[in-house]
């Protein structure tokens, strides 16, 4: 139930694994399953069509055998006699998959966030309703510091509007990366003319029925055409709490993708699952589909636990930052500067390494990577000496305390 990248995942993998009986994939939007990464990035700048974002081709689902009951919504779920009502049905199933994603936090009411051209960024309806909007000359508000905030005030930028991008927090991606990371994509954005207020929050959105300015925290008013709202998103397991399925900051899931309602599984976005030694949620392409994958396998008896190295990217102007690991509880960071332009930061924790931020700089990224897999971390020193040649880091390493 859901049909993004974690459904698509799934069921390719079931009948990859040989489950011959009826699938069928209810999800709300009216399209076949489609990447939602390139929304804020080249969908957004026009550089992709529609029809490139689709997962797979339609023919894929009709030779597969796999159902899609498209722009449809489940409104009840009983666990106990597997049965949901989807649209106007009532269906019955024998094993079920939750793969509900997540949605948008939108800005408050309080301070006017319901007004016309507030905009948020999820599915294709959502940037499809903001193209109109991308037009030289014209003010855009960001609200949000992040990935989703910093990528589309690339692409205003890189339009010709103007653009201001207002973090509440004392800087920029300031959840999700370190301050040298966010050091280098502050100028890199103010270089382009983004203008970024830091430690800022909105007070207010004006106008009667449609936004035209922002008043700030700090008592600057700006005058505004529209807005994107990139301040993060909450899994959507509403409908899952309805039928009494435990949630966690998401869907609790265990290590094989398992709910706590028996033959029901979870996977993707929605979810929360334990993780050396702690329950995390990640929104990104690998977890919907590796989890989808395992929940697969473990719905067709090939029980394996989920235990994944989590990697992410963002596009930026003609900068891509790659990253692999979760920087939590970083405190050291080591900068190797290549170039200007090309630059990695390595997170150690207590001497291990959590996590590469690399932009520009692929050989980096993919060895942070391997090290990480196998959870051994290179000797510092060796990181602080740019004369010494990265793939040697798979051999001159030293093993990673426990955590």
């Amino acid at each position: 139930m859901g049909a993004g990248q974690a459904a698509a995942s799934l069921v390719a993998k079931l009948r990859a694994l040989g489950f011959d009986g009826q699938l069928t994939v209810i999800g709300e939007e009216p399209s076949t399953p489609y990447q939602r990464p390139p929304l804020s990035k080249k969908y957004l700048l026009g550089e992709l069509t529609a029809d490139r974002l689709a997962l797979r081709p339609d023919t894929f689902y009709r030779e597969n055998r796999i159902d899609l009951l498209l722009g449809t919504t489940v409104t009840a779920l009983d666990t106990t006699a597997r049965t949901l009502v989807a649209g106007k049905r009532t269906l019955h199933f024998d094993l079920l998959a939750l793969t509900t994603g997540a949605r948008p936090r939108e800005l408050p009411v309080a301070i006017r966030g319901s007004l016309d051209g507030v905009h948020t960024i999820r599915t294709r309806a959502d940037v499809d309703g903001l193209a109109p909007e991308f037009a030289h000359g014209r003010d855009l508000l960001v609200v949000g510091g992040g990935y989703i905030g910093l990528e589309a005030a690339a692409v205003a930028a890189a339009r010709g509007l103007r653009v201001n991008v207002v973090e509440s927090a004392p800087r920029i991606l300031a959840r999700v990366a370190s301050a040298e990371t966010a050091a280098y994509f502050r100028e890199l954005h103010c270089s382009f003319g983004v203008l970024l207020h830091e430690g800022v929050a909105v007070r207010q959105l004006c106008g009667d029925s449609r936004v035209c300015s922002a008043v700030l925290s700090s008592g600057v008013e700006l005058a505004v055409d529209f807005v994107i709202a990139g301040v993060g998103a909450l899994p959507c397991t509403e409908l899952a709490e309805t039928a009494g399925i435990r949630c966690d900051n998401g869907i609790a899931v265990d290590a094989r993708g398992r709910t706590s309602a028996e033959r029901v599984w979870a996977a993707g976005d929605c979810t929360s699952f334990p993780w050396r030694g702690s329950r995390i949620r990640l929104e990104c392409v690998q977890n919907a589909i590796e989890q989808a994958e395992c929940v697969a396998a473990d719905m067709v008896g090939q029980t394996a636990s989920y235990d994944p190295t989590p990697w992410f990217w963002s596009d930026q102007y003609d900068r891509k930052l790659q990253i692999a690991g979760i920087n939590t509880g970083y405190d050291q960071v080591i900068t190797r500067r290549t170039s200007a332009r090309s630059q990695s930061f390595w997170y150690l924790r207590a001497g291990a390494l959590c996590a590469v931020d690399a932009i520009d700089e692929p050989r980096s990224y993919l060895i942070g990577r391997q090290l990480l897999q196998a959870r051994v971390s290179p000797d510092p020193t060796l990181l602080c000496d740019t004369t010494f040649d990265l793939k040697n880091l798979l051999t001159h390493r030293v093993p990673a305390p426990a955590r």
